[in-house]
């Protein structure tokens, strides 16, 4: 019997306007993931990944019970960035198919949800301590001649967020999810590099990994057991 899939779409309240993975982009990903094959419903939300709060993945989630369907998203961070949230997701009755890491298993999508979610909440933790520098600074916060700053400084801000993103590509991010808990296991770079091929991981141009490749990410990531 032939899957069927219903598609999980989220797009961020604040960063709409500026989202580098739009609705449109998360459609085609979904589309070239299933080749040939149709989606049969598709349920798009609007709030942040932060929010456990969400009536759009319920009703996904029940039809995909009914249906007997899997349930398939884009990217992993469109799901969930709160580790306790995606931890009971997967542990749900539904089975879920992320288009950006199709080969993970449980273990490796909690460690991925996990630096996910590390992020978030540095990058909340950095706005927090931007705003209250401006406030000590005597800037009133919320003033309309301070609108049209602030709002050139997001996309500013969301622009080099977007380049940062294209610099760290996801299959290196990956990749050091799983070297991270193989550092300390005294294995060679050959080790490594086999078992992250063997897990179907690949290298950010696509290829497989070889030792010089592990050497090179251990050390950009400063990963030390």
């Amino acid at each position: 019997m032939k899957h069927q899939y219903i598609a999980y779409l989220r797009v961020s309240t604040q960063k709409q306007g500026y989202s580098g993975l739009g609705l449109e982009a998360q459609r085609e990903i979904i589309e070239k993931h299933l080749k040939d094959k149709k989606t049969i419903a598709e349920f798009v939300e609007v709030e942040s990944g932060r929010h456990n709060d969400r009536p759009k993945l319920k009703e996904a989630l029940e039809l995909c019970r009914k249906t007997g369907a899997n349930l398939i998203v884009a990217k992993m961070d469109r799901l969930s960035r709160n580790v306790a949230f995606t931890s009971q997701l997967l542990e749900s009755d539904v089975e879920i198919v992320f288009c950006d890491f199709p080969q993970a298993n449980k273990m490796m999508i909690h460690i991925v949800s996990a630096i996910a979610q590390y992020e978030a909440e540095l990058t909340a933790t950095r706005t927090r301590q931007a705003l209250q520098a401006k406030k000590s600074r005597g800037c009133r916060l919320g003033n309309p001649e301070h609108l049209m700053n602030k709002h050139q400084a997001a996309i500013k801000a969301s622009n080099e967020t977007n380049r940062k993103k294209a610099h760290e590509n996801p299959n290196n991010k990956r990749a050091v999810a799983l070297l991270r808990s193989l550092v300390g296991q005294g294995l060679s770079l050959q080790q490594m590099a086999d078992t992250l091929n063997d897990e179907g991981f690949q290298t950010s141009k696509g290829y497989k990994f070889q030792p010089t490749t592990v050497q090179r990410l251990i050390k950009r990531y400063n990963l030390t057991p």
